[in-house]
């Protein structure tokens, strides 16, 4: 008998509720300087830019393009184990240039993904409390 092991969940904090409460409701949502409007990724406790504490967050357009990715064949956990290869990527928002973003790109053969292409987000259900902001390859 196989047993189905649960997926890694995330642990949300202060600094990263707003983040998981956004994909929950379909929204790619990225912390924003209130003082400057820098955003940032990962959110940290203070700008990057100016150094202010004022941080809010922002609704971002979920276009992206592919700045670099890797295909993971090995899991580094036991729920991956069964969904090798898969791609990890780093995307360019646009919203703000040096704007980043690590993830996976889905719906798309691992052959056919290639850095500078152009993808949009979407997301994929973890549990019922969790989604995860993914990205494909955009509609043309």
């Amino acid at each position: 008998m196989t047993e189905t092991v649960p997926p890694v969940i995330p642990a949300p904090n202060k600094l990263t509720q707003f983040f998981w409460d956004g994909a929950r409701e379909g929204k790619l949502v990225i912390q924003r300087c209130n003082n400057c409007q820098t955003y940032q990724h990962p959110p940290e406790p203070v700008c990057h830019h100016c150094l202010s504490f004022d941080l809010g967050s922002g609704e971002v357009s979920g276009q992206a393009t592919i700045y670099s990715f890797e295909i993971a064949t090995q899991a580094f956990h036991p729920y991956f184990a069964d969904k090798l290869p898969f791609c990890i990527a780093v995307v360019d928002l646009p919203e703000q240039a040096g704007l980043k973003m690590i993830t996976n790109i889905v719906d798309t053969p691992l052959e056919d993904i290639s850095v500078g292409q152009a993808v949009e987000v979407t997301f994929r259900e973890l549990d019922s409390e969790f989604s995860l902001p993914v990205f494909r390859p955009a509609a043309s």
